[in-house]
């Protein structure tokens, strides 16, 4: 029998799970509250410059496909995907500078430069990665976390036992490496899984493979080229997609949400997927009906927040990739003033995207579209006059390690921070990664999928299974998809 199934949010996991509802053959409308569908995924537009405001890595592109195969299609029917070469530069302290080959003898000669006898070690971390990688991938992320009897299997039990789940990563790498910059290289990743490395499981030497082995690449167009094909599929299979939306209550009768508010207008429903904020969620529910306590929400280790700049330049800055990791301050001072000791960061590690150095359409001719991250601790409080401050720093250190001058070439600049994230997403304290991937905060141990107390509420996107990122929450719309239609079916 058909449903009415609505989704709240359009960011990538409300996409996901809305399409495979729909294909399924139920009545699917995603309600988004912002005036474009994608959510942190979005698209700044101005002065002929096109900013992809959230994500802007593209790993995992067989993630990608799977979906698109799924609904009849191919990567190529919606965008042409380049493999970066260099994956990304990094600065050093030093003044030195590495770039990141794609080929992978041309990385094994990487390591050796930095350490000799590196290249072997790292083949051989690079299987054991692998390994975690196909077993993560096909058996584990796909699990919906609602109990252990999930992994009662003889191929996900065995795979648990080879995951290094109770080992640290940076305890792990240090068995095979021991040059500050190879650990750099390995450790970048973990940055953002919202633990320092000593705490972070080694299972994520993981995002090593994806990152060093299955290789960095970029939609031609912009990441929201991925959006649109997302957009697309959805379409295709009769979901109703309805923008400046933003669902305010429900009504709930006899333990099920009978209706959704919308702007004063309720929409009755037989089942909601709220691919919105988690604990946003949580919170305009009723106490009673609340899956997780105040207190629950306030215990979990978030991943960073970040200021950000988007930035429209009139020349070309020369010393710059596609990707730019400015390791040229210490890692563990900043990682520090994100994990242990929340504080605006004295001397931030950055990272600066300009995709203008692969795709033309991007920015205006002869000029660069920049992108500009500092990884923030969540929950601290705004300091938007701080925003000027980090920005010039940025800016005279691009300058210093490129050796190109473009300062008074900056059109302008606006900036994005906590306060954004809460008001645009509702992050939960202004984070933009999601929870920390802990070892505690993995698979059974996130925020579940089900509400607890309502029937008919289901949960998706970067606060749940499997976690954040673009190839994760791609997943968990088709996983909380299926574990819906399994309930409908009973």
């Amino acid at each position: 029998m058909k449903k009415t199934i609505h989704i709240i949010g359009s960011g990538v996991a409300g996409l996901s799970a809305a399409s495979f509802l729909a294909k399924a053959g139920h009545e699917v409308t995603v309600f988004e509250k912002n005036d474009q569908i994608g959510g942190r995924a979005r698209l700044l537009e101005r002065d002929a410059y096109r900013f992809d405001m959230g994500p802007s890595w593209y790993w995992m592109p067989e993630v990608f496909e799977r979906f698109y195969e799924q609904f009849g299609h191919r990567t190529e029917d919606f965008y042409e995907l380049k493999r970066l070469d260099p994956a990304y530069r990094i600065f050093w302290e030093d003044g030195s500078q590495t770039d990141l080959p794609a080929s992978e003898e041309a990385l094994y000669d990487c390591f050796e430069e930095f350490e000799p006898g590196s290249a072997v070690k790292l083949k051989k971390f690079l299987k054991e990665a692998a390994y975690k990688y196909e077993v993560g991938m096909t058996d584990l992320v796909f699990k919906p976390g609602l109990s252990w009897t999930e992994f009662v299997d003889s191929r996900v039990m065995k795979g648990l036992a080879s995951m290094h789940l109770t080992t640290s990563f940076s305890k792990y790498i240090r068995k095979y490496f021991k040059h500050p910059k190879i650990l750099s290289i390995l450790e970048f990743p973990v940055l953002f899984l919202g633990a320092m490395p000593s705490e972070t499981p080694a299972l994520y030497s993981l995002m090593n493979f994806a990152d060093l082995k299955l290789g960095t690449w970029y939609p031609m167009g912009g990441m929201h080229r991925m959006v649109q094909a997302f957009e697309q599929i959805a379409q295709e299979q009769g979901v109703r997609l309805v923008k400046n939306a933003e669902v305010s209550s429900f009504e709930v009768v006899d333990k099920n949400i009978a209706s959704m508010k919308v702007g004063g207008v309720a929409h009755a429903c037989d089942y909601v997927v709220s691919g919105a904020d988690y604990h946003h969620t949580d919170r305009f529910l009723a106490a009673k009906y609340a899956n997780y306590s105040e207190t629950y929400w306030e215990k979990r280790q978030m991943a960073p927040s970040c200021l950000l700049f988007y930035v429209g330049v009139n020349k070309k800055v020369d010393g710059l990739k596609h990707h730019n990791l400015f390791f040229d301050a210490p890692f563990d001072q900043h990682a520090e003033e994100i994990y242990k000791n929340p504080s605006w960061p004295a001397n931030p590690l950055f990272y600066v995207c300009c995709p203008s150095k692969t795709d033309p359409s991007v920015a205006p001719e002869n000029c660069e579209n920049l992108f500009l991250l500092i990884p923030l601790a969540p929950g601290m409080k705004d300091d938007p006059s701080r925003y000027e401050e980090y920005f010039e720093l940025m800016i005279g250190r691009i300058e210093e390690k490129t050796g190109s001058s473009f300062r008074s070439e900056i059109q302008f600049h606006q900036s994005y921070c906590l306060e954004d994230f809460k008001r645009d997403y509702h992050a939960f304290k202004g984070n933009a990664y999601g929870l920390a991937n802990t070892l505690r905060q993995t698979a059974i141990w996130k925020p579940k999928i089900k509400n607890k107390h309502l029937n008919n509420l289901y949960y998706t996107g970067q606060l749940t299974v499997p976690g954040p990122g673009l190839p994760p929450s791609i997943i968990s719309g088709e996983v909380v998809a299926k574990e819906l239609l399994r309930s409908i079916s009973k």
